[in-house]
């Protein structure tokens, strides 16, 4: 069986190698007649807010990496500044925006949010990269439309839809596609279909296998599972109803399966077995949208349900399997209504008026053994959320202010703070104005509110040996952002251009939410008073409570964007750092060592020599950190690291697209800032060492 598969992936291999090398004469000869495809790719908007002129074109990141051959999350956001991804394994990206987990992000997929945390050891996002056309990233939390469990801003995964791949005519078509990656002997292979059987209707099928082995870290140690594989499913269906109405439907799945380490975060092997286990996530959406000629209307709606389940398999060790699930149920009914105020009262100016109401349901749900035992432990929680919000973006010249506010009722859940209900209004305040052509200065401040999660599910027992503290407060704060965007043109040649954005900004975090560990050395709590106990004088419960102490995030954001003919280079360093007011400590991580990253330094380049051929590097710095937490001071080291890629689009078969790349060229041994972090090697979750990626597209 070995034999076989080594075969056909190395097949995979030279076919694609075959096709990146193809002769350029030939395609030179024949480059007027290059068709305008529309392969898929992943384009990631950094920073898109209500204040789309401003920050979106300013700091905007287009194809600086070879997206179509990302196999984890951290391939392509990681080129937005303020962000990184943790984890190296499909089972554990975790994606941090300002040092701040997903926990504290809003992340949607399709419209629906995904909620909740299973096991701290894991990620909570399972999506596979080969699903999605884009990713929009809020940096930072800058309007009241992201809402509750939006501390730290939102990421908003898209997957492909018909529209994006039917070419001008077309009724129907299909893309299949295949990748192989030398470091852990990954395959990728998938297909599309989609088409317009009628030209109000668009329908597109999607099937994906994505199967690979232990890769290795920089020094040649095995890293992560011993063997995976991904399944990928997408069903999308849309009409429209006359010219004012549009109706959707779609089902998508990523499911990954293989030996994974009891604990995905750490390094499989020895203290961290290898055993069976079972990551889905199923989303079902149904949306609606209704714009007539009328400015006043522009409506859009969804509905959806998303479940998150693990499922272990202690593989004959008792005590190690559970079944873990989280599911969101929601609803969003959004309108924009565009407004000439000088119409109405004299006053200049034009609104664009977005009111909107949300409302969903988190529920986790859990069953297993007690460790070493045979006997049931299960429980299940639930919280919910409704919210009203309303923002007027008030265009007037060359100035623009951005006034919103919102209300939320959060029912938290019964086994974390006793089901209790908080409300809360927040106001949010934004401007911008132009000093010079294309040139804005904009600043921000946005009011902030989380209500208390779901407890991690696998701790999820009813309220058994958990304190339940009814006194929790929400978490609250605020966002603040001051910066200068501008666009230059014409430097070079009539056609270039250079974006430049620089951003400060500050996150207070009020009543910030931790969790308490019983067990072992962990000090615990009284199950009665929720009193800490102390490393000798252990307590028996665990739960969460607020930090004595308000925490305060700042740091800086830059990029550089040049553009000009077949030439593009972009330049970007993020830095962020969070400091307690008493303590000094940063704020805490679950995968250890403090939620601080280095500096982050960032070059990409991209070059088309011809028609046909696209060239690209990437350069990744970030420095070294030594976080600052209550009993860990060590050091994550910095690193340095390069990924060249080259495509080429023969003219002599119309579709196709082969791509090539060399990931982490010096074979650097390191470990993801995001990711878990030690002194010892044993504790921490090393990075791939040099990967060789190989990629095919046939699109007709």
């Amino acid at each position: 069986m070995r034999e076989v598969k080594l075969s056909s992936q190395l097949t995979v291999l030279s076919i694609g190698v075959a096709a990146v090398l193809w002769t350029q004469a030939a395609s030179a000869a024949t480059a007027a007649d290059m068709p305008n495809t529309t392969l898929q790719t992943i384009t990631v908007t950094a920073n898109s807010s209500v204040r789309d002129a401003v920050q979106e074109d300013s700091v905007y990141i287009d194809d600086y990496t070879p997206a179509a051959q990302a196999s984890h999350l951290s391939d392509f956001l990681d080129v937005v500044p303020g962000v990184s991804v943790g984890g190296t394994s499909s089972v554990n990206q975790r994606i941090r925006v300002r040092g701040l987990d997903d926990t504290n992000l809003k992340v949607t997929i399709d419209g629906a949010r995904q909620e909740g945390a299973l096991f701290y050891h894991m990620g909570d996002v399972t999506i596979d990269p080969d699903l999605l056309k884009q990713a929009e990233v809020s940096v930072g939390n800058n309007s009241v439309t992201l809402g509750n469990d939006a501390i730290g801003g939102a990421v908003a995964f898209e997957t492909v839809d018909a529209a994006d791949l039917l070419k001008p005519g077309q009724k129907v078509g299909a893309k299949l596609h295949t990748g192989y990656a030398s470091n852990n002997d990954e395959l990728l292979t998938s297909a599309t279909v989609y088409g317009a059987p009628t030209e109000n209707v668009d329908l597109l099928a999607y099937y994906g296998k994505r199967n690979a082995d232990a890769g290795e870290d920089g020094k040649g140690r095995k890293i992560q599972t011993e063997d995976s594989e991904g399944e990928n499913i997408l069903l999308k269906a849309g009409a429209y109803v006359g010219s004012d109405h549009h109706v959707g439907a779609s089902f998508s799945r990523t499911e990954n399966k293989g030996k994974f380490p009891l604990r995905p975060d750490f390094p499989a092997g020895g203290w961290n077995p290898i055993i069976p286990q079972e990551v889905k996530r199923d989303t079902y959406a149904l949306d609606y949208a209704y714009s007539p000629a009328n400015q006043l209307v522009n409506v859009d709606a969804n509905v959806y349900q998303t479940s998150t389940q693990i499922l272990r398999n202690s593989d004959g060790v008792p005590g190690f399997e559970f079944d873990a699930e989280v599911q969101t149920t929601g609803a969003k009914v959004q309108n924009t209504s565009i407004v000439d105020s000088s119409i109405i009262n004299g006053v200049p100016g034009v609104h664009k008026l977005i009111a909107g109401v949300e409302h969903y349901k988190k529920e986790s749900d859990y069953s297993s053994v007690q460790r070493g035992t045979t006997i049931p432990v299960a429980g299940t929680d639930e919280a919910t959320n409704t919210s009203v919000y309303l923002e007027d973006q008030w265009q007037m010249g060359k100035l623009s202010l951005t006034p919103g506010i919102r209300y939320d009722r959060y029912e938290s859940p019964e086994y974390v703070s006793a089901g209790k209900t908080y409300d809360n209004v927040v106001g949010a305040l934004a401007a911008s104005y132009e000093i010079a052509p294309r040139t804005q200065l904009f600043a921000s401040y946005t009011q902030l509110f989380n209500g208390p999660d779901l407890s991690q599910t696998i701790f999820n027992t009813d309220g058994a040996d958990t304190y339940v503290n009814n006194d929790l407060k929400a978490e609250e704060g605020d966002n603040a952002e001051v910066g200068i965007a501008t666009t230059l043109r014409g430097l070079t040649m009539a056609d270039d251009s250079l974006k430049l954005s620089a951003k400060y900004f500050e996150t207070n975090i009020e009543n910030y939410i931790e969790f308490v560990r019983a067990g072992g050395s962990r000090t615990g709590m009284n199950c009665t008073t929720g009193q800490l106990g102390t490393s000798a004088a252990p307590e028996a419960c665990q739960g969460v409570i607020n930090n004595d102490e308000d925490f305060k995030i700042k740091g800086v954001e830059l990029s550089a964007d040049y553009r000009a003919d077949n030439f593009n280079m972009g330049l970007s360093y993020a830095r962020a750092r969070s400091k307690g007011e008493d303590t000094g400590y940063n704020i805490s991580s679950v995968s250890g060592s403090g939620s601080e990253s280095g500096d982050k330094y960032m070059v990409n380049l991209g070059y088309a020599p011809t028609n046909t051929t696209e060239l690209g590097w990437r350069s990744t710095y970030v420095a070294d950190v030594t976080p600052n937490t209550a009993g860990d001071d060590n050091e994550k080291p910095g690193y340095d690291v390069h990924d060249i890629f080259m495509t080429y689009t023969p003219t002599q078969i119309q579709g196709l697209k082969a791509t090539l790349g060399v990931y982490n060229i010096f074979d650097e041994t390191y470990a993801s800032h995001a990711s878990r972090n030690s002194i010892d090697d044993a504790y921490t979750d090393f990075e791939m060492g040099r990967n060789i990626k190989t990629s095919l597209t046939y699109q007709f």
